[in-house]
């Protein structure tokens, strides 16, 4: 193991200081918003333009490292994150923000891009599922401790602002001093969404549930606890107990779904995580007790919703095509959480902040019957012709090349 990590070191240490600042800005951002007046709306619309960039960032930045390298592409990247938050923290109107939240999508997508593209240069066939474990585990870790740091500081204030953007900053220390050869160019990966729909319906589906569930969920979930009367701790509390519920739940869910339908488990984990979904709607303002309970729940059977879809949908096809499989599945769940922010704040405008976990078990209840619904349309794949499950983050398309099922990088 530490023959594996030592040439990653520098790399794992700039990606803890960067997802720690996603962490944290990514809870920041919709509390001050709503304590600077935003409406509902205009806070879907903040989380929609973040995930707008995140798309561009997929699009775009693999042609800049082509030119400039991978060390000048993260620390532009870098630096222009950190002072993107630093001048959120200086103007509060809509419009400015949008185009920041918009900015900041982009460069967050391109350093994760530039890390995951580095470490799969600096890992082997050997060793590429021991390095996806440590990255997806450091990337759960980190981001569930930025969300906590949220208790450092005021939200009315500047200073939280600033410690993202210190965060941020530091990230590009190691990635800068590094001995290390730079990797090649970022490969673009050709995709075909109308093959991949009528390859794997149901795989398309989850993704898209999965991004209008987790973009709702990620960006109004701060205000959902803070109209609930939360302290500004137990919102970051709040937050994070559904993503350490996501954490934990991963592996023993995913191996399930080794053994029976794929499309049963998703299912399953649909109607469940819908029904602690209406159990958030139903306590909200009421028992805090339950809240807590529900909102781990929640999380159990939520946040594996995409590494369950992307694995069925490679049940489907060949190793080789594992690559575009899952490129093409990280597009889908951006779109979904481009549209479901936007929808769920709708629906809060007009019935109030309950209604977020509404439409959230309403997604998760459509998806679960139409995964049954397609167990009925095709033949599961047999158990000895699948491959193993393996959790992956929801990131960039380089986290693809990680991942030692596909044969692209073998």
């Amino acid at each position: 193991m530490k023959a594996t990590l030592s040439p990653l070191f520098a790399l794992l240490f700039s990606t803890a200081f960067l997802l720690m600042g996603y962490g944290l800005q990514g809870i920041l951002t919709p509390i001050r918003a709503n304590m600077e007046g935003f409406s509902a709306m205009a806070i879907g619309v903040l989380g929609s333009a973040y995930f707008a960039g995140s798309i561009m960032g997929c699009l775009i930045c693999p042609h800049a490292v082509k030119r400039v390298g991978h060390i000048r592409s993260f620390t532009v990247l870098a630096a222009t994150a950190s002072a993107t938050i630093l001048i959120q923290s200086l103007f509060m109107s809509f419009i400015i923000w949008g185009i920041l939240r918009i900015l900041m999508g982009f460069c967050l997508t391109g350093l994760t891009m530039v890390i995951e593209s580095w470490l799969n240069d600096k890992t082997n066939n050997e060793t590429r599922g021991q390095v996806l474990s440590i990255y997806t585990t450091i990337n759960l870790t980190v981001f569930t401790l930025g969300q906590l740091m949220m208790n450092g500081a005021s939200p009315s204030g500047t200073t939280l602002f600033i410690i993202v953007s210190i965060l941020l900053s530091i990230s590009i220390l190691p990635i800068a001093l590094t001995e290390s050869m730079a990797p090649p160019p970022i490969l673009l990966v050709k995709l075909r969404l109308r093959w991949l729909f009528n390859t794997s319906t149901m795989g398309c589906a989850g993704c898209f549930c999965a991004g209008l569930v987790n973009g709702a969920f990620l960006t109004l979930g701060p205000v959902f606890a803070h109209e609930s009367n939360m302290s500004i701790k137990s919102i970051a509390i709040f937050m994070s107990v559904a993503v350490l519920g996501g954490a934990i739940s991963q592996w023993p869910v995913g191996k399930i779904s080794d053994t029976i339908d794929r499309r049963k488990v998703i299912g399953f984990c649909c109607f469940l995580a819908g029904s602690m979904g209406l159990g958030l709607a139903m306590v909200h303002g009421h028992s805090a007790t339950s809240l807590w309970v529900f909102i781990f729940m929640f999380g159990v059977f939520t946040f594996p919703l995409y590494s369950l879809s992307v694995a069925h949908a490679n049940d489907a096809v060949s190793r080789e095509d594992f690559l575009e499989v899952s490129s093409g599945l990280l597009l889908v769940f951006a779109v979904g959480a481009i549209i479901g922010p936007l929808l769920a704040s709708k629906l809060i405008q007009h019935f109030g902040q309950s209604t977020l976990f509404v439409f959230i078990a309403f997604i998760h209840g459509l998806t679960g019957v139409f995964s049954f619904y397609r167990i009925t349309q095709r033949e599961r794949v047999p158990i000895e012709e699948r491959e193993d499950f393996i959790p992956i983050p929801q990131t960039s398309p380089e986290v693809s090349f990680l991942d030692p099922r596909s044969e692209e990088q073998l």
